[in-house]
């Protein structure tokens, strides 16, 4: 068992060496152009500045968590509280690395692009892998450290294991979570505001192009880009990483069999998630751009190559581990191995089922494009109708990896379909964060007006990153539903939970709470983005309006002003949202009950899902139309297509950007809070 967890840990300082290694390379690339190295520094400043404040405001409230816990509980199981502190420093850690690096890579890709394709494509997704690694180096070393340190203060034992170290393991995806809910909704917030007030003034009345140096609001569109979909998507997937670990080693030890195999299925997890880093590892150098190639097929090379490989060494390490016990439902090494196959194949499907719904010049697409040429309101009713299609075929696959891995394994074999869509994450949110570093590179090109070529080669990127984007979205969905479901059972082992009568009003009452907190949460965040917007828009109007020279560039625009309004608006409104996220369940579960609170997490994770996978999907076709429109298609910009689709965009930003991911770490953060009270409340209610 030591021996499993030495290996997670040498997984973790590899992740690290490698991120390390590809900081310093991208770093070492020119950026020679002078206006690029000094719009580049304005972004890599306020990015930082934003991160900087945005966790000053946090420190105060982990701090009072980690005092409750360090309170609430008893005995060895305090130490819940150095884990919680752990997971919320780690995932803190990896957006600020993640940050630093994209933020670097983003204008020496623009200068890159001055090489071809190939060069800027190997830029970009060398930052993003930088972020990747991280996530999951970070995630294992912390994992390792608070269950090294819980073993030598409690002992090793199955009963030991159970009852007092899982608890405290609970802790580290708590703190997770907590820096991921924030990093969410105060990033999505950020980058939302500057959008919508970047182009509804920029674009629509002042008639300039997108990333148009003159426009006031585009150094805080750019770092919201950054914010949003680098820091914000790392912590996610991060919290998603470790809560699926956490809650499949809970389920390990929950088995019937012996308890030599209970912790051996423990720590297989931990085994498997090195060989995942390994392979992530090599999958970043498959991704290679050839001419006259879609650079999507260079990133998909990567990402299914590092899946196939996983698959293949996680066959053989499978049946060593299990040393050819079986469970007491006959489930053995074979089925054990097919349920994360189950959910490796499950992210794929959900992967591109997502992009046939959000790709530029698919079906779904083309509909919402063309529905553009009778105006906004038809772009509005196609696009929504077509986001609402797109949570059947997900669902399906998401309903289908549930069932078949329950039926071979049992509820372990859930564990393992969730953590087999994570299996090879490094190189997954490398791809996923290559996204924004190459739009960041597009404005940089368009603002430090580089030659044309330059910016066909980044809008290249852009058009792919797009489409990763949403990939992204999709795949963090399935992974937030699965994360859910298993740290939704783990709660069931904890507090003593066998049988849910959904017909007891306890229960029914949660259900409905839990339903409907998704749409108050979306509320929430939307209503956040329409008052930033404002904010912005009145700003870039007043700049405007107060410097004509702006517009004939005899006037530098106040970049800075457009950043700390973005900023100010993020750090205010995100917390109320967090703190509703964070305290109904405590809420629920002190004042209603078990029962109660068992209805309210199957309510939000339902509907949570479903609304997540509407809203990302809706946002990214909406994002995609406007581009194929942009394109040359139904008129091409300036048409009165054109102006319906960037209607469409602007609705649909918050949806994919802020709202839609922001639900995925409510649902998993509602559940691993309800994992950590409820050794509390068992004690409180009684079995």
């Amino acid at each position: 068992m030591e021996k499993l967890y030495i290996c997670a840990a040498i997984g973790g300082v590899c992740a690290i060496i490698y991120a390390i290694l590809k900081t310093r390379w991208v770093f070492r690339q020119p950026v020679d152009h002078p206006s690029l190295k000094r719009i580049g520094g304005y972004v890599a400043e306020g990015a930082m500045a934003f991160l900087v404040r945005e966790y000053k405001v946090l420190i105060p409230f982990v701090l009072v968590v980690a005092a409750f816990l360090g309170l609430a509980n008893q005995g060895t199981l305090r130490y819940q509280a150095f884990s919680f502190l752990l997971g919320a420093g780690c995932s803190a850690l990896a957006g600020f690395i993640g940050m630093k690096v994209a933020t670097g890579a983003n204008s020496r890709t623009s200068h890159a692009a001055q090489s071809g394709i190939n060069a800027a494509l190997r830029v970009s997704f060398t930052g993003g892998s930088v972020m990747g690694m991280s996530v999951v180096g970070l995630a294992l070393l912390g994992l390792f450290v608070v269950l090294q340190v819980a073993m030598m203060l409690i002992g090793d034992s199955v009963s030991q294991l159970s009852g007092q170290i899982l608890p405290i393991v609970s802790g580290f995806s708590l703190g997770a979570s907590s820096i991921a809910l924030f990093a969410r909704v105060g990033g999505g917030i950020f980058t939302k505001a500057a959008d919508v007030g970047a182009d509804l003034v920029g674009k629509v009345e002042a008639g300039i192009p997108e990333d148009d140096h003159r426009n006031p609001a585009t150094i805080a569109d750019n770092v919201g880009d950054n914010v949003g979909d680098v820091a914000g998507m790392g912590a996610d997937l991060f919290e998603s990483y470790v809560g699926s670990l956490v809650g499949c080693m809970i389920l390990g030890l929950a088995v019937e069999g012996s308890d030599e195999l209970k912790l051996r299925l423990m720590g297989l997890p931990l085994l498997l998630c090195m060989i995942g880093v390994f392979c992530s590892i090599l999958g970043t150098f498959l991704v290679r751009a050839k001419p006259g190639k879609s650079p999507q097929k260079a990133l998909n090379t990567g990402l299914f190559g590092a899946a196939i490989l996983a698959a293949v060494i996680a066959f053989p390490v499978i049946h060593f581990v299990m040393g050819g016990e079986r469970l007491d439902n006959g489930a053995g090494a074979n089925q054990i191995f097919l349920t994360m196959l189950a959910g490796l194949i499950a992210g794929a499907l959900i992967g591109l089922l997502t992009e046939l719904f959000t790709g530029t010049n698919t079906p779904p697409v083309n509909v919402i494009v063309k529905s553009c040429e009778t105006g906004a309101a038809t772009n509005l009713i196609s696009g929504m109708g077509m986001g609402m299609l797109s949570c059947f075929p997900p669902i399906i696959v998401i309903a289908a990896a549930i069932l078949l891995s329950h039926e071979w394994v049992g509820i372990y074999g859930i564990g393992m379909a969730a953590l087999g869509m994570l299996l090879t994450l490094g190189v997954q949110l490398a791809v996923d964060a290559y996204g924004p570093i190459a739009d960041n590179a597009g404005g940089l090109a368009e603002m430090s007006e580089l030659p044309s070529n330059v910016r066909e080669v980044t809008d290249e990127l852009d058009a792919v990153g797009n489409t990763t984007a949403a990939i992204g979205k999709g795949f963090a969905i399935g992974s937030a539903a699965l994360t859910a479901l298993i740290l939704f059972t783990a709660f069931k082992e904890q507090a003593g939970v066998d049988v849910i009568d959904l017909t007891d009003s306890l229960v029914m009452v949660g259900l409905l709470i839990g339903a409907m907190v998704p749409y108050l949460f979306s509320s929430l965040a939307m209503s956040a983005i329409g008052r930033a917007a404002f904010s912005m828009i009145e700003e870039v109007r007043r700049q405007f309006r107060e410097k004509p020279g702006i517009l004939t560039e005899d006037e530098e625009p106040d970049y800075r002003k457009c950043v700390d309004i973005s900023t100010g608006a993020a750090l205010r409104e995100m917390m109320i949202p967090g703190i509703i996220a964070a305290a109904t369940p405590v809420l629920v579960g002190f004042l209603g009950g078990i029962k109660m609170l068992t209805g309210l997490l199957t309510g939000v994770t339902v509907s949570g899902v479903v609304l997540a996978i509407f809203m990302s999907n809706t946002g990214g076709a909406w994002d995609n139309a406007k581009k194929m429109i942009e394109g040359g298609a139904s008129g091409g910009k300036g048409s009165e297509a054109h102006k319906a689709a960037v209607v469409g965009d602007t609705v649909g930003d918050p949806f994919k950007d802020t709202a839609g991911p922001s639900l995925n770490i409510l649902i998993k953060l509602m559940a691993v809070v309800s994992l950590v009270i409820a050794p509390l409340l068992k004690q409180h209610f009684g079995n």
